[in-house]
């Protein structure tokens, strides 16, 4: 059996740095090495490519990783046919890529950003393409599209970094006039919740959004809608599936950063409770929003079933969802039938197949 080359991408110049190591854990612990020969590639907070010299994937989170005598400089060529540099000194090899996994999440990863260097050297990649990326990174292009399809969603305001600046009490007033508190404030092109709060007043709002604008330029503030947070994962290309919808019980303020990956306050339900009713409402939402965004691959889909009357509304789009041991895209598709080593093959085919059939 002749294996497949398989670059697995973790790490990057990105918010969600950490997170991406500990996605990249398990997806190469799960990755059948009968099937694939490995490279797996670290992108370190500064941006140097690292070939990782060790199959100990338990140095990953905690960064120990950098520190394997083995490592080599590495990057993937843009010129078609080379594949993967690595440098020795003054001496470069190259290495065949039959396919890329970009186990990157957020700014620089899931944006469109590597996407685009995967185009150039004509390599398959697992997940979206550029513009379906970069589109689904920016929440305001989301909210945008998700309107135009006629989605039900939360009703947002743009706030931008200079609207802050020049004029703070103008930003505030019209998101006043527009909401009742409580608000969710959240930067436009970050994930895992980076710096994403909750605002309960003025004061709050305020804060909410000077910390919001550390991470974009941009800023959406939300309606607050009162419900159960419900994930639905989404495989596939021109065919894709929605799995069994999963809730979420943050047993916090909102399901934040610290929530997912710190600490064990939240609480997963598979399947999510609501009625049957609604879970076949939120699956074929989350396929009318993935094809209207263009993507490929797979996605996660997030939405609120409000507690009165069970309105499915749609919250948010990831295109390179959480992989980690505790995340809920694998998760939801081992509830469905697909195991997690089954579910990476899967997605690697996926890739293969967009990139043929294009």
């Amino acid at each position: 059996m002749i294996k497949q080359n398989v670059c697995v991408l973790f790490g990057g110049v990105s918010p969600e740095h950490e997170v991406s190591l500990r996605s990249a854990e398990s997806v190469l612990n799960n990755l059948d090495p009968d099937k694939y020969e490995i490279l797996p590639v670290g992108i370190t907070k500064e941006g140097n490519w690292i070939l990782y010299g060790d199959s100990d994937y338990s140095r990953l989170p905690g960064n120990e990783w950098l520190h394997c005598a083995r490592n080599r400089r590495a990057c993937i060529s843009p010129i078609r046919g080379q594949g993967l540099l690595i440098f020795d000194g003054d001496r470069i090899t190259h290495r065949a890529i039959d396919v890329i996994f970009p186990v990157l999440h957020g700014e620089n990863g899931e944006d469109g950003t590597v996407q685009g260097l995967f185009q150039l050297a004509g390599i398959p990649y697992v997940g979206c393409g550029v513009a379906a990326s970069a589109g689904c990174m920016d929440k305001c292009l989301t909210k945008l599209t998700a309107d135009r399809a006629n989605v039900r969603q939360a009703d947002w305001e743009l706030v931008t970094r200079l609207q802050l600046k020049t004029d703070p009490a103008e930003a505030l007033d019209r998101v006043e006039r527009r909401f009742s508190y409580p608000v969710f404030v959240k930067p436009a092109g970050t994930g895992s919740s980076v710096g994403v709060s909750k605002a309960r007043n003025r004061e709050a709002l305020l804060a909410a959004l000077e910390n919001a604008v550390r991470f974009d330029r941009k800023v959406l503030v939300e309606e607050f809608i009162r419900g159960h947070e419900v994930e639905v994962a989404v495989l596939g290309n021109e065919t894709p599936i929605a799995s069994v919808p999963g809730e979420i019980d943050a047993g916090a303020e909102f399901y934040d950063y610290e929530t997912k990956y710190i600490t064990d306050t939240s609480t997963l339900y598979i399947p999510a409770r609501i009625s049957e009713d609604a879970s076949a409402r939120i699956r074929e939402t989350a396929v009318k929003i993935y094809q209207a965004m263009g993507c490929r691959g797979l996605a996660r889909v997030d939405f609120f079933v409000t507690f009165e009357g069970e309105e499915v509304v749609f919250n948010e789009i990831n295109t390179m969802p959480g992989f980690t041991s505790i995340s809920m895209y694998p998760k939801l598709f081992a509830a469905s039938g697909i195991p997690y080593g089954k579910l990476l093959d899967r997605l690697i085919s996926l890739a293969m197949e967009a990139f043929y059939e294009a």
